[in-house]
């Protein structure tokens, strides 16, 4: 099994493997080939159009995206669910918000 970091809620990141299972995502981007900044961009963009509590699992190859994702979802008050790395692809997981989009300015 692939070791995931697990995150609090808001997004604080706990470095401690977990064998919780990550959860069945509600859509899929695929960023892969694509590199910093251009993954997160995306990301907020795709966030944006979903509702919140629903999960997007995000593909990548930039290991950058290891730093970045967790980072971002702190500064949009989204939540890190974790990761696991297959094939040379990253899986990172983000659910949706824990503020409403009115009261979320930085764009996602």
């Amino acid at each position: 099994m692939a070791s995931q970091h697990r995150s609090n809620e808001c997004g604080g990141v706990d470095s401690g493997i977990s064998t919780t299972p990550l959860p069945e995502p509600d859509d899929l981007l695929d960023t892969v080939g694509l590199y910093c900044p251009v993954p997160i961009i995306r990301t907020a963009a795709r966030i944006r159009g979903m509702e919140r509590g629903q999960v997007l699992e995000v593909l990548s190859d930039d290991r950058v995206i290891l730093i970045d994702m967790p980072a971002w979802c702190r500064s949009a008050s989204h939540e890190y669910l974790g990761r696991f790395e297959e094939k040379g692809e990253l899986h990172l997981f983000v659910r949706k918000g824990c503020k409403s989009a009115s009261h979320d300015r930085r764009g996602g």
